[in-house]
């Protein structure tokens, strides 16, 4: 990987965090019952983005 690679990975290490963070409010408080499905797939989308970066 290069450093342009390694600092997306860190990027990306750093949203999943705090969208995961989210998605546990969000199922403790369903104010939207959306929400948490969207979150999800945006976690998923994310780790799949770092993944691809990790095997290049």
């Amino acid at each position: 990987m290069d450093k342009k690679a390694k600092k997306r990975v860190e990027v990306l290490r750093k949203k999943i965090s705090q969208t995961q963070q989210l998605l546990a409010a969000a199922k403790q408080q369903p104010d939207d019952p959306d929400e948490p499905a969207k979150l999800q797939a945006e976690i998923d989308k994310m780790q799949e983005e770092m993944q691809k970066l990790k095997a290049s």
